[in-house]
């Protein structure tokens, strides 16, 4: 089966096509630039066809031969009459798809109810998907409300909203109900729809199994990521419009893309039925669970499968998790200290110096600053810096390092320690060796801190002044110590 993707490089459409692959579809994607497309582990395994969705050769073409159309365009945030453009888009595909002899649209919209009078956002996802039902081609619009992924326009502005703000002014759309969807979910859904009997031509809402509040998705929110309780000042009055700018100021998700959303929150978004199951059957499972959707969209954060390196990240597994080509704003917040420098050693004189780091042999910089440090950890249920070290020359991934933890050590070149010291947050520190092209060692220090909380937030910009010394210091000290083993030979 060869089915074309639409939408490639946004949210949904990147996740998709692995499943896709993985399912056995022979898969086109049709790309603005392909050079986003590129940035995708599976580009190598899939036909790019680059052109413009609104351009009627570019999209004849990139149509020719395909079975199943998965259409994920939309124009959210783009400013201007967006309703008119996808509008007209969608129009244009129901008609090339139908002249190219497509088999079947698979369309993912919002979940529409009856008798509210829309937002314009869910206004236009009904319309689009009025325009593809009309074009003669079976098509499954699925419609689904508040989608749970990292990476997820709704869901980085529900994780925002709730690490940031302990205590906070609440409108009434909070009281929304809302049936809430894992993306893992979403993806099995649109996988399986293109098998549907060609006599299947209807829309199908998907919810998960639970039906919340925004405010109660907060408050758990808050719990699974180990939050205390919010604390809410409800308040009668706050428009969509001024909610969208209070979004804005709060959370990195651009006022353009938020103020739909918000507006739509207004909107009950709860599934109607769940017809979607003679079609597509649940997992023997079940479907995921709020907590535990929350739960997978944390997880990437908490392994540290996000800040290493993007042509490691497994994406397999864990198609919550958030991937190279999301937006800047997605994924959660995580602060670094990035360092480099070449150092006048050998890599094997620098890594030794570097996995002889803590207990007796210190960190190399202002001793007094890490001295309190422990003691102040030790009194909050800390370990401090009681634990020293397993053996003061050689480290193993579980050691323990003061107060941190080898949680990778790679082939003499790359160490990373994981923070058991009491912090609002989770922190590392990494430690590489490398090298020129010249031949030249480079020392790569890297400090990384994931918040929790408004108190996590407080906590980085209150150390950070001092960053220069220790961590600065650090790297200079580790660096000279290992020139001086090379001045001996």
């Amino acid at each position: 089966m060869r089915s074309l993707v639409t939408g490639a490089t946004g949210y949904i459409g990147g996740r998709l096509v692995p499943e896709l692959l993985d399912a056995g579809h022979d898969v086109r994607v049709l790309v603005r630039d392909e050079a986003k497309a590129r940035a995708h582990d599976w580009a190598d395994r899939v036909e790019i066809a680059q052109g413009d969705a609104t351009e009627p050769d570019d999209v004849k073409r990139a149509l020719a031969d395909v079975d199943v159309l998965y259409y994920l365009l939309h124009s959210i945030g783009t400013g201007g009459d967006f309703a008119r453009t996808e509008r007209d888009m969608a129009r244009g595909f129901a008609e090339a798809a139908r002249d190219a002899g497509v088999q079947r649209i698979v369309y993912l919209s919002g979940m529409v109810p009856e008798g509210e009078e829309l937002s314009e956002h869910l206004s236009s996802r009904e319309q689009v998907g009025e325009e593809l039902l009309r074009s003669g081609v079976p098509t499954t619009v699925l419609q689904a409300g508040v989608v749970i992924g990292s990476g997820s326009a709704s869901f980085e502005m529900l994780r925002y909203l709730t690490e940031r703000l302990p205590v906070m002014v609440v409108p009434r759309w909070v009281h929304t109900r809302i049936q809430p969807i894992a993306v893992r979910d979403v993806l099995r859904y649109l996988v399986g729809s293109a098998d549907m009997p060609a006599d299947v031509s209807r829309r199908f809402d998907i919810g998960g199994p639970d039906v919340l509040s925004y405010l109660e998705m907060m408050q758990r929110y808050a719990a699974v990521a180990g939050l205390p309780k919010r604390r809410v000042l409800p308040v009668p009055v706050l428009s969509p419009t001024l909610s969208s700018h209070w979004v804005g100021l709060i959370t990195p998700v651009p006022a353009s893309i938020a103020k739909p959303l918000v507006e739509s929150l207004r909107n009950t978004v709860v599934a109607s039925d769940h017809d979607i199951a003679e079609y597509v059957p649940d997992p023997p499972e079940g479907l995921l669970g709020f907590d535990d959707a929350v739960g997978l969209a944390l997880t990437r954060i908490q392994n540290l499968e996000v800040p290493t390196r993007w042509s490691s990240a497994s994406f397999a597994g864990a198609p919550s998790a958030p991937l190279p080509s999301d937006p800047d704003w997605a994924g959660g917040s995580l602060y670094t200290d990035d360092r480099t420098r070449e150092v006048d050693a050998t890599p094997e004189q620098l890594w030794s110096v570097i996995e002889g780091i803590g207990g007796e042999n210190g960190w190399y910089s202002w001793p007094l600053a890490w001295i309190v440090r422990g003691w102040l950890d030790r009194l909050v249920g800390g370990p401090g810096l009681r634990r020293g070290r397993r053996n003061a020359k050689d480290l193993v991934v579980g050691d323990a390092v003061d107060f941190w933890r080898v949680e990778e050590s790679d082939d003499r070149r790359f160490l990373r320690l994981r923070a058991e010291m009491r912090v609002p947050g989770l922190a590392w520190l990494e430690l590489e060796v490398g090298s020129t092209e010249g031949g030249t060692t480079t020392f790569h220090h890297r400090a990384l801190f994931h918040p929790q909380g408004l108190l996590g937030h407080l906590y980085w910009w209150s150390i950070y002044p001092f960053h220069g010394i220790v961590f600065g210091g650090m790297q200079r000290n580790i660096a000279r110590a290992a020139e001086r083993l090379n001045h001996r030979r």
